[in-house]
């Protein structure tokens, strides 16, 4: 089984054996995040997953939840920052971390980390749509960028009580600042304020696992976004031609909307995403190699990237082939 682990320094994937128990789980979480005292939440929203209540030596069957494909979130137990203000928290506030679900990256470091997006593949795969006489597929870089990253610290500033240092890891005027750099990547948080702001439901596919996270669910339209370990692209139905293996029309006929119960486009688009995932099209953000573009040493992984720019100084990076 596969289990994504998330932790202060990234996000990693471990795999379990069909006999692996709960000890080995709690040791891969140490191995992993480097955090010997931590809590775990699972799902959407957030729960408690509370190891402490089975024996080591029992099986990761035992679990209330299967393990396989989840995501579980790590946090330092002892951390005051993390056990003193949720005591106080407001129902606005635990309704603002279920945003810190899949998909969320956050640096400890005010200034954020310069890691750049993965270049788009020469030959972008498309999938063909004969049913919609149309072609699904990647556009280029949306230039709206900008505009939802302000959108995102208006909100975020608009509601204090809601979006507190606890819920940001950071205090919300330095998070707005970073969420509207350039190359600043968010997640969950940013995806579930958009959704809700254009009232619309985000289904958010992961290339490297094909999971689809949802956010506003059940609104009455949908959009879907790619994700790919750092970046989110959008998925649009272009015009086409037969055999509608190429998207030849102009931007201004892409359809990127769609009804909330079409299952028909979502399935479309975990296919093509699965070609993406052929082209690996994805980066794996707990242990990538990141190259530093000041002084260019290589380290492994989102963590001790972090840790890099908060030591020297320098926060221009970007992945490199390993």
């Amino acid at each position: 089984m596969r289990t994504r682990l998330r932790g202060p320094g990234g996000a990693s994937t471990v795999t379990f054996p069909d006999d692996a128990t709960i000890s080995d789980l709690i040791t891969q979480i140490i191995e992993k995040t480097a955090i010997s005292k931590f809590d775990v939440k699972y799902g959407y929203p957030p729960k408690p997953l509370l190891l402490e209540q089975y024996e080591k030596s029992e099986s990761l069957s035992k679990l209330d939840i299967k393990l396989d494909g989840e995501q579980l979130t790590i946090s330092p137990r002892d951390d005051p920052a993390l056990t003193r203000e949720p005591r106080v928290a407001t129902a606005a506030s635990k309704e603002a971390a279920k945003n810190a679900g899949p998909g969320f990256s956050k640096k400890s470091a005010n200034k954020p980390i310069g890691l750049s997006k993965k270049p788009m593949l020469e030959d972008v795969p498309e999938l063909p749509l004969p049913s919609r006489g149309a072609t699904l597929v990647l556009p280029g870089d949306d230039q709206s960028m900008p505009e939802l990253r302000a959108l995102v610290a208006s909100a975020i500033q608009a509601e204090p009580e809601v979006y507190t240092k606890v819920v940001l890891e950071q205090k919300p005027d330095d998070y707005c600042r970073w969420i509207q750099t350039a190359d600043a990547w968010g997640g969950a948080i940013e995806m579930g304020i958009l959704s809700k702001h254009f009232e619309v439901e985000i289904c958010s596919i992961d290339v490297q696992s094909l999971r689809i996270d949802k956010f506003n669910e059940s609104a009455p339209t949908r959009c879907m976004l790619v994700y790919s370990g750092i970046h989110y692209d959008t998925i649009v139905q272009s015009p086409s031609d037969p055999p509608h293996t190429k998207a030849d029309a102009p931007p201004d006929f892409d359809r990127r909307i769609w009804d909330g119960d079409d299952e028909e486009i979502l399935i479309a688009a975990q296919d093509l995403c699965r070609k993406l995932q052929e082209k690996h099209y994805f980066t794996d953000t707990g242990g990538m190699a990141i190259k530093c573009g000041v002084c260019g040493v290589v380290v492994y992984g989102e963590g001790q990237a972090s840790g890099h720019a908060q030591q020297t100084g320098h926060y221009d990076m970007a992945e490199v082939p390993t």
